[in-house]
């Protein structure tokens, strides 16, 4: 079914403020995942479970049929939308995606889309409240704006505009709202476990034109015991392990007066002997950190170029240097490339002490040419010649979609019609809910200006001062109806 641009146009002009004020009140909701206010109807925590009822509340005042699943996530169907009983399958990570979806029109299907409201620490490096929405140089400014509660809002609103028009669907809808995506995605495998997969699904957790590969990943934490007569008392960083980390500090056995300054470097003298090593450096997603700087990076470097350490230390350092050093890999001998992923990435995105060790997480997403197995045993090996211990946490296979499949078509067609551009589709290093379903890709909006073009003040996904232009989620919400009344008629 193809709608009138002008008619959406004037849908979204229409109704723009109130859009921004439901994203608003979203974004003022500081939706970091909390085991301490964990009970069994709020899984995740207190304030994850209230932007879920947020998020339920807007879709029950756009005249969507909502529902909780026990805290885990939540739905929003499009009324009279039929719900599916569960036939006891389950879908875990999709892999590689061979199955065919039946194109016959007599026969109903359900088209779903996910976004995620919970989302990543504010963290350090912010010059604006990270929790309250505001507007700058014709940006939306705040924590989740893009990753993903700007994105949730839009699908909620994108639903409101069929239910508006009081369209009979050919196909049911569904907009699932998830809830732990930055920790682990558990809340799709709830679902998964309780109700049908969708015959098809998008989540807006991504750029443009449409995602339909995403990189594998590999995480690990690497250990290293505190050295009783060593220089290193402490040293931490980051706020999560996919993101690079922009703040880090070291406190170490030192005077004050042996320390040479540096770039990026500052102190703070605790106590005779004991001084605070300060690092600032660039963060921003564990998938595209290429042009980051690690804190904790800059932070090794200046211990290593001082001779700040003993013997052991000094072989730790030269370690994190081999991870720091290069985000391919490459040091490490793990660097790989292939013919439809971009090159494997490595980050370490936190340090922290935790029983007299330092804690390291490792996040690393590879292309299709290498195995998490592969990964493993060169760095358990590396681990092992350095004298640190490796421990994996998780592990994911790569996720790739047939390009001309129809709704595919139908996603490229609608990002086509609305801004003019040949829609090629693209793969990725991040991973979205995408790879928990049977049949999914990611489809944007994350802003597609370039850097030169973008204020300097302006931060990515997971960073400080995340932003994106007002008039790319008007133009997102455009492309997502249209794209919907494609799949849903």
């Amino acid at each position: 079914m193809q709608i009138d641009h002008m008619q959406i146009d004037q849908y979204i002009e229409f109704h723009w403020t109130e859009i921004v004020e439901d994203i608003a009140s979203l974004v003022a909701i500081s939706s970091v995942e909390d085991a301490t206010t964990a009970t069994q109807k709020t899984p995740w925590g207190l304030a994850v479970a209230d932007a879920l009822e947020c998020a339920l509340s807007i879709a029950r005042r756009l005249g969507l049929s909502v529902h909780n699943c026990d805290g885990y996530l939540g739905y929003a169907d499009l009324t009279g939308a039929c719900e599916r009983k569960f036939s006891g399958v389950a879908f875990g990570m999709a892999g590689v995606i061979d199955s065919e979806i039946s194109t016959n029109k007599s026969v109903k299907k359900q088209i779903a889309v996910i976004a995620h409201l919970d989302v990543v620490p504010a963290g350090l490096g912010w010059d604006f409240d990270p929790f309250t929405l505001q507007r700058k140089d014709g940006y939306l400014v705040g924590r989740g704006v893009i990753d993903d509660k700007g994105p949730a809002v839009l699908l909620l609103w994108a639903a409101h505009f069929f239910v508006q028009q009081s369209l009979t669907l050919h196909n049911d809808l569904r907009i699932l709202l998830g809830a732990n995506e930055e920790t682990g995605m558990a809340d799709v495998c709830y679902y998964l476990s309780h109700y049908n997969a969708p015959d098809f699904l998008f989540t807006p957790d991504s750029s443009w034109p449409v995602v339909i590969g995403e990189k594998g990943s590999y995480n690990a934490e690497i250990l290293f015991p505190l050295q009783k007569d060593g220089r290193i008392v402490g040293l931490e960083g980051g706020t999560v392990r996919n993101a690079v980390a922009v703040k880090s500090h070291a406190i170490l056995r030192a005077n004050l007066s042996e320390l040479s300054t540096a770039p990026y470097i500052t102190f703070c003298k605790l106590s005779d002997g004991l001084v605070r090593i300060d690092a600032c450096g660039t963060g921003g997603h564990a998938a595209m950190p290429e042009n980051t700087v690690s804190a904790l990076g800059i932070l090794v470097r200046y211990l290593l170029d001082n001779g700040l350490y003993n013997s052991s230390e000094k072989r730790w350092l030269e370690f994190q240097e081999l991870i720091y050093g290069a985000w391919d890999g490459s040091l490490l001998g793990i660097d790989a490339d292939d013919d439809i992923f971009s090159p494997l990435t490595i980050i370490s995105g936190t340090m922290t002490v935790r029983d007299n060790a330092l804690v390291q997480t490792i996040d690393c997403r590879y292309p299709k040419s290498t195995t998490p197995d592969i990964i493993h045993a060169q760095l358990q090996a590396i681990c092992n010649r350095y004298g640190v211990t490796l421990q994996e946490t998780h592990r994911s296979k790569y996720l790739f979609v047939d390009p001309d499949r129809p709704e595919i078509t139908a996603l490229l067609t609608s990002y086509e019609e609305w801004t003019g551009q040949e829609a090629v589709p693209v793969t990725i290093g991040g991973g979205t809910y995408a790879k928990h379903f049977p049949y999914a890709v990611a489809f944007g909006p994350e802003d597609e200006t370039s850097d030169d073009q973008k204020p300097e003040w302006v931060g990515t996904i997971h960073g400080p001062n995340e932003a994106i232009r007002e008039e790319s989620l008007k133009r997102a919400l455009g492309i997502y109806i249209s794209a919907l009344a494609k799949l849903l008629f």
